[in-house]
């Protein structure tokens, strides 16, 4: 009797665990199971990042069905390529305020908590101001410098002037997530998503496709539907964290720039930029060489190819991002053995994922593609793409747990030179030489991908190991 309710009773406490990481409930993560810990933090975080990589699909499907299909999926993996840059500037702002606002719920300080996130707010918002009004500007020349046909460019100048002029609610979503993370109210940060998912995909087929009164805007359509849909996620984050029934308690007084705590924000913030600006900048390197190898549908492919890995693996990130959390609030609360085992168990939890990941990718790739596309000649390149980046997911997931390990201490400047050594002076010249020396084309791109980030999972743990990152002051 007692064996035939072991099931039972571990099945009752998985969803005991589920609805308490999904109610958004104020834990205090420094006592207690550390796998229980990870998986109340990882749920929602992973619930949250695949919201967010369904944007990218959701897009992907029906302007994978317009008439210039082949132009309006370059443009939107283009544009999603250059938004890289201002998801550098989100996630590092977001990093800097996690790792602070962690420290101090950890230091059981929620008033120093609510403002540092606050002054996080202030600057990202100045930053965007500039980008959001040079993208508008410029948005046709960009597409051409990052390898788009004329043609192509002037068809999806809308859609990223439309983009990067609203992108203020992309920079604003990612950082009050941050800062809801960093208090451990991770299911905030997902709820967000999910309310700004809904509303993306109601908007995308009647803006795309018109709808009684409503006309067809076509690919701007979905550039419209996109930014709305965050704008009104980032309302409801603002109504979570501004009606005082949270761990952080707003004041207007919160507002005012505080130039002791910008410089301790910035402090981190920028390698955490800067990281993030040198992955980015590989990514669009990447990108350009397989659009001058491979022409529009190369590009269409290989564009199709990163969204469908995109979507699985921002789960991962969202589960890595558990160690970010953990490791902050354990340091704050001086239990640095705590913090390490955290980031270890995290890293057990994401390895599973991935391996299931890779064997579905592997295998479904090829349907996958069909219902994404109906050009059979960007399918085959995006087949071709998913196949060979798959050989790598394990690393990857692994290396996004350390990453996020490093930057929750606040030590923000150790994965910055991992990135720097290992996209700059490693992937980019690797898928260069195999692209154009050895004349593999985007096949050369595809396969410096899994090969770096390989390479920087192995250093980024011996780095790890060697435990400078518990010793950083916040």
């Amino acid at each position: 009797m007692s064996q035939a309710g072991q099931p039972v009773s571990a099945l009752s406490r998985f969803f005991a665990l589920l609805k308490q990481s999904l109610n958004g409930e104020n834990i205090d993560f420094t006592k207690g199971s550390i796998r229980r810990a990870v998986l109340l933090l990882a749920i929602p975080m992973m619930l949250e990042m695949m919201m967010e990589s369904v944007f990218a699909l959701v897009d992907l499907y029906f302007v994978g069905h317009l008439e210039n299909s082949s132009f309006a999926v370059q443009t939107v993996g283009l544009t999603e390529s250059v938004l890289t840059v201002l998801y550098s500037i989100a996630i590092g702002m977001s990093m800097a305020a996690t790792a602070m606002v962690a420290r101090r719920v950890g230091e059981k300080d929620p008033v120093a908590a609510a403002k540092a996130g606050m002054q996080a707010i202030l600057v990202a918002i100045a930053i965007n101001v500039v980008f959001a009004v040079l993208g508008f500007i410029y948005a046709t020349d960009i597409l051409v410098l990052m390898g788009s046909s004329l043609e192509s460019a002037q068809y999806g100048t809308p859609f990223i002037r439309i983009t990067l002029g609203g992108s203020f609610v992309i920079i604003l979503i990612f950082l009050f997530n941050g800062i809801f993370r960093g208090a451990g109210n991770a299911a905030i940060a997902m709820k967000s998503l999910w309310i700004a998912n809904i509303c993306n995909c109601i908007l995308c087929p009647i803006l795309i496709n018109g709808w009684g009164p409503v006309p067809a805007f076509g690919l701007t359509g979905a550039a419209i539907a996109t930014t709305i849909g965050r704008g009104i996620g980032v309302l409801y984050q603002m109504y979570n964290l501004f009606n005082g029934k949270g761990m952080l308690k707003v004041a207007a007084s919160y507002f005012i720039p505080d130039m002791v705590q910008i410089k301790a924000l910035v402090k981190i913030a920028a390698p955490g930029v800067l990281q993030f600006v040198i992955a980015s900048c590989s990514w669009i390197f990447l990108a350009q060489l397989v659009a001058t190898t491979g022409g529009d549908e190369g590009s269409a492919g290989y564009q199709s190819a990163l969204r469908i890995m995109m979507f699985f693996m921002l789960p991962a990130w969202g589960l890595s991002n558990a160690a970010a959390t953990l490791v902050g609030q354990n340091l704050g609360a001086k239990q640095e053995d705590r913090a390490e085992r955290s980031v270890l168990v995290t890293a057990k939890f994401n390895v599973i994922y991935m391996a299931v990941i890779m064997a579905i990718t592997l295998l479904a790739a090829d349907p996958l593609m069909w219902f994404f596309t109906n050009n059979p000649h960007v399918h085959d390149i995006a087949v071709k793409a998913i196949r060979i980046l798959s050989a790598g997911y394990i690393f990857y997931g692994i290396g996004m747990v350390l990453i996020n390990a490093f930057n929750g201490a606040g030590d923000t400047k150790t994965p910055t030179w991992v990135n720097f050594f290992g996209f700059w002076l490693f992937q980019i010249p690797l898928g260069y030489v195999l692209a154009k020396h050895f004349n593999l084309g985007p096949t050369g791109v595809f396969m410096a991908i899994p090969i770096a980030e390989t390479g920087m999972c192995i250093v980024s743990f011996m780095l790890f190991k060697k435990g400078r990152w518990k010793r950083i002051a916040v």
